[in-house]
């Protein structure tokens, strides 16, 4: 059933129940219902039935919680003078209920259903001392019940007992058997003691027989023993214990993970709980009792919170907390269902009538506007699939509309209860076959092998900060699983129980066990249960092995035993070492990430802890005691194996999940409100592709804590680069779009994803649907022609930059043009973002002006690498310095490129020049650029050594075609040509004081040492180049220049004269004007200057060379 809710105010118990209008899905094909119902079914093989089932929330693709319970005896039962089999007379076809939102109003009732249900019973008999033997194999003879309107057994044979029900329904127990009549006694009936059929073995018992469980069958992390009866339920939490556990002997115990209590046992007036549920915030927990009361315990001190909560007049068979902390629900056997306040212990609303005969599931949805309920006649779900589990041994999807989807098949007997993992790709489910199972949603198939108990399981539970189990039941034990374990447990695949290589282990395992026994002092006995233990993946065993031997090896005096025993580390050594290894390889990994499986954040020490309990971990361990040659190379494999992580690069929108949102929740069970659909797609994306871990810049930083928000800003661009994938999310492109969306995305405009797609060697684009862009299913997007070539269109990045980026300061004029058309939400960001492309590290100082935060990284492109390339630009002068630009728009403009000279035009000309005067000239000129010093940056000023031409005449022009309020003038420079310069501001005419006004030429090293055409690109480098390492090699210049060399030097000659040659080119100028303190300003403007000189061979013109100081 489906119930809408709304919040109503609390009602006195004894205020008449108020029940809801039911619509039904019919199960029974053709059986009439009220005229106002639906007629709708769910079709149903003939004889399976649905006795207690199970509740599934599902919105969208996401499953969210499950559980359930109940009983049927695990083997046919047999009476002496009577055989009953299990579930004969229950109704073999299930009703199906969906309940609209709650009214006022009549409830509406189902029709009487009648039967046996064989099940065991819930009071413990003990039985006598000595027991005849039951009758052989194939005396017993079947004797179908006869229903009879009145009468009833006048006597009962010995060790039978009769219980009034209550509703006119009679119970009949004797120590093996319980039979129910519903609705009136069971007359007819020869009953004798009961026992057991094993038709396998074909033998009979007064005892239950324990299940076979195969060899090598995994075994459980741990078993907790302690409660005296059986388990009725389990809950997992996230405080001070691991595990809780409700059972028929009137308590409830809380565990830690490996087996040990946590403080004394709650007691429930003695009588037995039945169900458990904990509070969102995990200090709250409500049982529900056979006697119809409720209790709330607080979680840290054990103590009932106020008086029970009465209401229900049978047992409370489930419960269930809202999402919201505001409300409990509660189903019993009464058939209703209750809705409570846990601040005041009240019912909010009228009771609702299920129709249910027993209620046995109930769970909220998601958003706590609903919750769907179960009982003996089935389950139905909102959403878009329903799940059901039967006594038919089948776990069943349907859809909304009642269609058969899938069918599940492996159980051989009653499913009790079903689970959903925390990154629902996975459904585990508990049966009364005494097993659990896994089952994998993408498939539709079990996955690993069954995990087996000694007896019939009625509770199952999965932990949502750790990927294990915890199931219990009938023998009175919970046992924990790992998940990762039990996945990896494939009989099929990785562990084949029954395999030749299995048999193999268990023999080398058998000998090594004799060779202990032969000698038990020796250490090879150990060293050989050490391998075949290995081998066999009991990993717990072969460490705990391995240790004994090292024991033994340690009390040998040998000195060849004693060499040996120096090859091999102890387990704590070992463990020591792998730690190291550890943290040196996750150093330059992001501090919190997401685990994919649980969908839980973890900080660092988090992850290192669901390492350590991992099977990759304990066969490591257990590896790297003993091989010392391939030690550390194993380590360093298997840690970088485990650890790696998928990043993400999106658009933020509205609503994005901060880090307060998510801590301590899985993000796959959060309410789907803004960002969240794209954060839970987002990891399961990447659990699916592979990956244990998952960052999101939108929740994984504390952005209320400045160092690490600086910290992450600065490493951002090393986070992405180490990733092993990068998801890159378009939003706004839809399915089936064409080449061209990518271009054309808003994610493609924002600032910081430039260092989100250059970074990582591995990137994959995904549509706003989270299918492939451009159904492209390629393992990696950058190797992909179409979508390169889409985004080398859309950038301006070359292809191998795109492909294999290396962060430095080469080229820094170009990746400046790479951010300059795009945009971030806070100004300083465009700055922030391409501290890693340039790889800077340097304060972040949010709040900052954008000229502040661009100059400082400006500042230091420059001094650190000398690149004045960074200078040519157009636009508005900073107010940090004049030379700078105030926006990151000014870099959008590409620099001036100045047509090169052929070879043979510049051997003409310096053909031209060797023997004119200009020879001395050039060397001497040679000589004072060579040895010019690097610029650099003081107090944000600019000391910028460069070619002075100063200005010897200035008048502004006056065109009819001018555009308001760009000024132009006229500039006359000594040995330029006259130039005409476009400026916003008017410039103070012409002083008397001489060279106000400079024309200038930032000096560039790299005219010296021109870089052939064919040479590799300079940003192929990751190396970032400081001051110290302008200077050319000596083979580049000293070899072949000397100051002392004279004019007959002929090679020195030519390569003065060359470089004449190419300071004659047409080149970029600034304008400077002086400042009272004799400083420079830059004067900005929208345009290049572009100068060249008058006459090339007039070297005196460019020999005033200075260092000038620019504010």
């Amino acid at each position: 059933m489906l119930h809408e809710l709304e919040r109503a105010e609390e009602v006195d118990e004894d205020e008449d129940d108020k029940g809801e209008k039911a619509t039904r899905i019919e199960g029974v094909r053709g059986r009439s219902w009220g005229e106002d119902e639906p007629a709708q079914c769910l079709s149903r093989p003939v004889g399976s039935v649905i006795p207690f089932v199970v509740v599934c929330f599902q919105s969208g693709d996401m499953f969210h919680a499950v559980t359930v319970g109940l009983l049927q005896t695990a083997s046919r039962t047999v009476c002496e003078g009577g055989v009953s089999e299990p579930g004969r007379y229950f109704k073999p076809l299930i009703d199906v209920m969906l309940l609209d939102k709650a009214k006022s109003g009549g409830s509406t009732k189902q029709g009487n259903v009648m039967g046996v249900a064989l099940v065991h019973s819930p009071t413990r008999v003990s039985p006598p001392k000595s027991a005849e033997n039951p009758p052989p194999y194939g005396a017993q003879h079947r004797q179908d019940a006869l229903w009879k309107e009145v009468g009833g057994n006048e006597a009962l044979p010995p060790r039978w007992q009769q219980f009034e029900l209550g509703d006119d329904d009679t119970q009949y127990q004797d120590d093996n058997l319980v039979m129910v009549s519903l609705n009136r006694p069971l007359p007819g009936v020869r009953l004798g003691r009961s026992y057991f059929v094993n038709h396998n073995t074909q033998t009979t018992s007064r005892k239950k027989p324990v299940p076979d469980r195969p060899e090598g069958s995994l075994t459980p992390d741990c078993i907790i023993e302690d409660h005296s009866e059986c388990i009725w339920s389990l809950v997992c939490v996230g405080t001070s214990c691991n595990v809780m556990s409700a059972s028929e002997d009137g308590s409830i115990c809380q565990w830690v993970r490996a087996g040990e209590p946590v403080g004394e046992p709650w007691r429930s007036d003695g009588r037995a709980v039945v169900s458990l549920a904990v509070s969102p915030d995990q200090t709250m927990v409500v049982s529900g009792s056979e006697d119809g009361k409720l209790r709330l315990w607080n979680m840290e001190e054990g103590n009932v919170v106020g008086d029970p909560w009465k209401g229900h007049n049978a047992a409370v068979r489930w419960l269930d907390w809202s999402p919201d902390d505001k409300e409990i629900a509660s189903g019993s056997q009464d058939g209703t269902i209750r809705r409570w306040n846990p601040k005041t212990g009240r019912q909010i609303a009228p009771p609702i009538e299920t129709g249910h005969r027993w209620v046995y599931a109930v769970k909220y949805s998601p958003q706590g506007d609903k919750f769907a309920s179960g009982g003996e006649d089935g389950v139905i779900q909102d959403g878009a699939h329903i799940f059901s589990a039967s006594r038919d041994f089948t776990i069943r999807k349907w859809s909304i509309d009642g269609k058969e989807l899938v069918v599940l098949r492996g159980h051989t007997n009653s499913i009790t209860s079903i689970c959903l993992t925390g990154d629902e790709s996975h459904l585990v489910s508990a049966s009364l076959d005494c097993s659990v199972r896994i089952w994998d949603l993408k498939t539709n198939e079990q996955v690993g092998d069954p995990l087996w108990h000694d007896d019939e399981l009625l509770a199952l539970a999965i932990s949502s900060d750790e990927p294990y189990i915890a199931s219990a039941g009938k023998d009175r034990k919970v046992y924990v699983w790992s998940i990762e374990a039990a996945l990896q447990h494939d009989g099929n695949q990785v562990h084949p129980n029954h395999g030749a290589e299995q048999m193999r282990w268990d023999e080398a395992i058998h000998s090594a066990h004799k060779v202990i026994e032969r000698n038990p002092s020796s250490y090879r006995g150990y060293e050989l249960k050490h391998a075949a233990l290995h081998g066999a993946q009991r990993y717990d065993e072969a460490i705990e092995a391995f240790h004994t031997m090292l024991s033994k090896l340690d009390h040998i005096s040998d000195p060849q035993m004693q060499n040996l025993r120096q090859q091999y580390l102890s387990p704590s050594d070992a463990e020591v070492m792998i730690r190291q290894v550890v943290h040196a390889q996750i150093e330059n990994f992001p501090p919190r990430l997401f685990h994919t499986t649980t969908g839980l954040l973890h900080d660092r020490n988090a992850q290192i802890n669901v390492f350590e309990t991992s099977t990759q971990y304990k066969e490591l361990l257990s590896l790297t005691m003993k091989h010392a040659d391939r030690r550390l190379e194993c380590i360093e494999e298997v840690v970088m194996t485990y650890f790696r992580y998928a990043m993400l690069s999106h658009r933020w929108e509205e609503q994005e999940p901060l880090l307060h949102d998510i801590q301590g929740k899985a993000v796959y069970k959060l309410e789907l409100v803004g960002g969240v659909h794209k954060l839970q797609s987002f990891c399961r994306v990447a659990r699916d592709a592979g990956y244990r871990w998952a960052w999101s810049d939108t929740c994984c930083i504390d952005k209320t804590n400045n160092v690490e928000l600086q910290e992450s800003v600065i490493t951002m661009f090393v986070w992405y680069s180490h990733s092993a994938l990068t998801i890159i999310y378009l939003s706004d492109v839809l399915p089936l779009s064409k080449p061209g969306a990518l271009a054309a995305s808003a994610w493609n405009k924002r600032g910081w994803t430039v260092q989100e797609f250059l970074a990582p060697k591995v990137a994959i684009f995904y549509q706003k649907d989270w299918s492939l862009y451009l159904d492209d299913r390629s393992p990696n997007h950058k190797e992909s022609l179409t979508i390169m070539q889409e985004l080398v269109h859309a950038t301006g990045i070359d292809t191998s930059t795109l492909v294999a980026f290396r962060p430095g300061m080469k080229g820094a004029r170009e990746k400046l043009q790479w951010a300059s058309t795009r945009t971030t939400t806070l100004q300083e960001d465009i700055a922030y973002s391409l501290f890693g492309i340039f790889g800077v590290r340097l304060p972040v100082i949010y709040g900052e002006k954008k000229q502040d935060a661009l100059g400082r990284l400006l500042q230091q492109i420059i001094a650190q690498s000398g690149d004045i390339t960074a200078l040519d630009w157009v636009g508005k002068s900073s107010q940090f310095n004049s030379c700078l630009p105030a926006d990151i728009t000014s870099y959008e403009v590409p620099p001036f490129a100045p047509p090169s000279p052929s070879e043979h035009e510049i051997q003409t000309t310096v053909s031209s020049l060797r023997n004119t005067a200009a020879v001395e000239l050039a060397l001497n000129l040679y000589t004072t650029l060579r040895n010019l010093p690097a610029p650099r940056f003081a107090h944000c000023r600019l000391h910028l050594p460069c070619i002075v031409f100063p200005v010897a005449a200035l008048r502004r022009r006056h065109d009819q075609d001018q555009v308001a309020p760009d000024v132009r003038h006229e500039v006359k420079a000594e040995g330029l040509n006259d130039l005409l310069i476009t400026t916003e501001d008017k410039l103070i005419p012409f002083p008397r004081t001489k060279h106000a006004f400079l024309l200038v030429r930032p000096w560039d090293r790299d005219i010296l040492y021109p870089v052939p055409d064919s040479a590799p690109d300079s940003t192929d480098s990751d190396d970032t180049q400081g001051v110290d390492d302008i200077n050319p090699p000596e083979s580049r210049a000293d070899d072949w220049f000397h100051a002392d060399h004279g004019p007959d030097d002929s090679e020195s000659h030519t390569q003065a004269l060359r470089l004449i040659v190419r300071l004659g080119q047409p080149f970029g100028v600034f304008l400077l004007a002086q400042q009272r303190g004799g400083e420079y300003k830059r004067i900005a403007s929208d345009h290049d200057i572009i100068a060249q000189v008058t006459d090339m061979a007039s070297v005196r013109c460019m020999m005033d060379v200075r260092t000038l100081e620019i504010l």
